[in-house]
């Protein structure tokens, strides 16, 4: 704490009232939010001491502070849910899934359309899940696609596509249909994602049934994989409560500083696990609690009822919340709890060492960086170049905060044309910094290159013309292409050990900076080599070119495809012109 007087002059005239404050580090950066009853208690207690080790190294890094008044608590913890969705402090405990859940979603147009989607913000539309993985929820959506005919386009089309013709559409495009038709699909798909599948089953039975005794084998056959598929899709596991509301129970579990959150999800009679967090704990553990729920909420739909811990202040969470919030004591769901609760400890157990062994790599790594360079580093921009033969040239930034990746900050670049690999790394350092001096943004503490002391003078150049004054250095590599040392921008090599956590570190940024630029390389490649051959292919348009990747995803998946197989998609004679010309540019690549 270098401004220790200001701190105190702050304290000083801190209000007895509720509201939020915003702690800041040297480079005014907010690295804590909380919430308090009463600010002039709260904030003080910081100050004034002992702590443990994690809170310890929080108030060391702190600077400065700001608060704001609310009118009550709520309003504060409102207001503190906001901030840190804002700022991102890393001290705070954020819902940060970095996949979230998937959801099947079905419009309310006139011609309704499926789709599986991670935001749920659209009020136009009915929401089924969460599903476990996004695997399910995909496989799910194409097994009621091939039951229902419903519109598959984005857009309606001005001439019926291939859907219409394989009667997995009813072709809204070229003549209209009526408005029952759809609710009626649309209530049967409602039935079964909520887990009432009998009547289909019923159904598909009896067509298999009959398509057998009239000797349709293929048709029987057909059928008889739908009720294959949908026994697979509705296999989950079932729970006891027959009312089939939509409910999540949510448990914790905190020792040695850190704090577990385990959430249980059941969606129409499905029980969906997932640990949620293992995470450092700042603040109490309740209020840790309450603002990860509240976080998860803010992205995720508030199902009808939500089942929490008796230990767990409620009041403020049930004015937030539009929904029904119970703390049982008995009964099916005090069993739930109960074993969320179990499940939340078993997960901290298991996952406490890992943890808390790779928080204390990171802080170790970060301190001997810092050592090594005479300075605090918290803020690292690491760059890395890719092309082959000159061709699709980018370079990829990533962001490293307090040693861990801060992919929200990540920047991918589309160079120029390809004179050098010097003058790729002056264009990217030039566009990234050239932008953050306009925009006056936030500039790193080290900017590292992935090279040795040619990279470094190419990225010099640019920081010098800019007037930027930054550490610079690179990362130098052995004979094997793999991370050695350190050199710092005039050529020096700043030796790093082989078996220390800052070596360990500068690998992980070496390797996450390789894998971001050659991703976005390869996705560029892929983009022009995709739209060059299925061009070449006379009677391939955009409509067809869309059917083609709806059901082969990958031009892997497109090359190993056989050509009765991509007739299932386009007229014999255009599969046949695609499939030899795919096979030819495959021969030619050998």
């Amino acid at each position: 704490m270098a401004n220790m007087d200001k701190i105190q002059d702050k304290l000083a005239i801190l209000p007895a009232l509720p509201g939020c404050y915003l702690m800041k580090n040297a480079n005014g950066d907010i690295i804590y939010v909380g919430k308090a009853k009463k600010l002039k208690n709260r904030v003080r207690q910081y100050f004034v001491g002992a702590h443990d080790f994690k809170t310890t190294r929080l108030v060391s890094n702190i600077d400065d502070f700001e608060f704001i008044v609310t009118g009550s608590e709520k309003e504060a913890l409102l207001l503190e849910i906001n901030l840190i969705k804002k700022h991102t402090p890393p001290y705070n405990i954020m819902f940060m899934d970095d996949k979230s859940y998937p959801y099947i979603k079905l419009s309310k147009e006139q011609a309704p359309v499926l789709k599986v989607v991670r935001n749920t913000k659209d009020r136009k539309a009915e929401y089924f899940g969460p599903f476990p993985d996004s695997g399910a929820a995909w496989q799910t959506m194409t097994l009621l696609n091939r039951l229902y005919p419903l519109r598959k386009c984005r857009r309606l089309p001005k001439k019926e596509c291939l859907y219409y013709h394989m009667h997995q559409c009813l072709g809204p495009c070229i003549h209209p249909v009526e408005e029952h038709v759809y609710s009626a699909m649309a209530a049967s798909i409602r039935k079964f994602l909520n887990g009432d599948v009998q009547d289909i089953l019923h159904e598909l039975t009896k067509e298999m049934e009959q398509a057998s005794e009239a000797l349709e084998f293929e048709k029987a056959q057909e059928k008889y994989e739908l009720i294959q598929a949908i026994h697979h899709v509705v296999a989950k596991q079932q729970i006891d409560f027959k009312d089939r509301k939509d409910r999540d129970a949510f448990g914790y579990y905190f020792d040695k500083g850190y704090i577990s959150i385990q959430g249980f999800f059941i969606r129409g009679g499905k029980l969906l696990e997932r640990t949620l967090s293992v995470t450092p704990l700042y603040e109490a553990p309740q209020e840790a609690f309450l603002s990860f729920i509240l976080q998860y909420y803010q992205s995720n739909p508030i199902p009808r009822e939500i089942l929490l811990p008796r230990d767990v202040d409620i009041r403020h969470l049930c004015e937030i919340l539009d929904t029904k919030i119970l703390q049982p004591v008995r009964g099916d769901k005090w069993k739930l709890v109960t074993m969320v609760q179990a499940n939340a400890r078993n997960a901290h157990e298991q996952k406490f060492e890992l943890v808390s062994r790779k928080e204390h790599r990171r802080i170790e790594a970060m301190e001997e960086l810092s050592e090594l360079l005479h300075k605090d580093i918290h803020r690292i921009e690491l760059f890395d170049n890719s092309h082959i033969s000159g061709a699709f040239n980018v370079s990829g930034m990533v962001v490293y905060q307090d040693g861990e990746p801060k992919k929200s900050d990540y920047r991918l670049f589309k160079l120029g044309s390809y004179v050098s690999d010097l003058d790729s790394m002056k264009e990217a350092v030039y566009r990234r910094y050239v932008r953050l001096l306009k925009e006056n943004g936030r500039f790193p503490d080290l900017l590292l290159v992935d090279g040795g002391l040619l990279q470094i003078e190419a990225a010099r150049e640019i920081l010098d013309a800019l007037e930027i004054d930054m550490t610079l250095c690179g990362l130098v590599k052995d004979d094997y292409h793999r991370t050695s040392n350190l050199m710092d921008r005039y050529g020096n090599i700043m030796p790093v050990r082989k078996d220390s956590s800052l070596f360990f570190l500068l690998t992980q940024m070496q390797d996450e900076v390789h894998r971001f630029a050659i991703s976005y390389h390869k996705k560029l490649r892929s983009k022009a080599m995709t739209k060059s051959i299925l061009d070449e292919v006379e009677g391939i348009g955009e409509m067809r070119k869309k059917e083609i990747w709806k059901k082969f995803k990958t031009m892997k998946r497109l090359k190993e495809a056989s050509e009765k197989e991509i007739c299932e998609v386009l007229p014999e004679k255009v599969a046949h012109n695609l499939y030899n010309l795919l096979h030819t540019h495959s021969q030619n690549s050998d």
